[in-house]
Order: structure tokens, then C-alpha cells, then sequence
């Protein structure tokens, strides 16, 4: 009697493993490389939103010489930084002569080559 359910235990269990696993192998053998779920592009979405996000700041030094500009700056939210004064260098020495001291702008910012750096920077609307 207990070889019995031993036996019946053991092929239920290879009926169900070779169920799942013909399942699987049908899932894996040809992706649909043209649909994509609607969660996977919402994420995709907001990945990029979060690295666009532009931050509110006040300039509070230009440095052209170093090539770099000191913002007081609110949450920077791609990087997970909170609010501080820094120094920071630009992608490009050109939007250095677009700001001067004082000037309220939104910017937005990456770590590029181990460097937090501003990429784009407008004056505050």
C-alpha cells in the first residue's frame, strides 16, 4: 500500500513537472519580438522622464576659467540627491555664458565620466 502512493505521488509529480516544463518550452521558443507589455513601456517611460527631469535652482557662482557653476539646488531625483549647494561641471562651456549669479534656473544633471554634470540649463519660467 505505500509503494502504491509512493508510485502514484511520484507520477503525479512528473505529470506536472512535464506540463510546466512543455509550457515553458513553448514560451521560449519564439519571442514576439513585436509587442511589448504595457507595464514594460510605462517603466521604459518614466526611466526616461526621471533622466529629462529638470530641477529648480539659484546660480550662485560662474566660474568660466574651471569651467564649472555653484547652483543651490532642490532634490535632484535621477541622481537620489536631496537639495544642496554645489559645484558642479557642464557639458558644454558655452552655457556657462548663459547664466550669471542670482539667476533662478531649472537644469538637469548626470553623472558623466564619474563627474555630476549639468547637461541642459534654461532660465525659470
Amino acid at each position: 500500500m505505500k509503494n502504491r502512493f509512493t508510485l502514484a505521488a511520484v507520477l503525479f509529480s512528473l505529470s506536472v513537472m512535464g506540463a510546466h516544463a512543455s509550457g515553458d518550452h513553448a514560451t521560449k521558443s519564439a519571442p514576439d519580438t513585436n509587442t511589448t507589455k504595457a507595464g514594460d513601456m510605462d517603466d521604459k517611460a518614466a526611466a526616461v522622464a526621471t533622466k529629462l527631469a529638470m530641477t529648480e535652482g539659484e546660480i550662485k557662482k560662474v566660474d568660466k576659467e574651471t569651467g564649472k557653476i555653484t547652483i543651490k539646488h532642490g532634490e535632484i531625483k535621477n541622481l537620489d540627491m536631496p537639495g544642496m549647494t554645489m559645484v558642479f561641471r557642464v557639458k558644454e562651456p558655452a552655457m556657462l555664458d548663459q547664466v550669471k549669479a542670482g539667476d533662478k534656473v531649472n537644469f538637469s544633471a548626470d553623472k558623466i565620466n564619474g563627474n555630476i554634470t549639468v547637461t541642459k540649463i534654461e532660465a525659470a519660467k
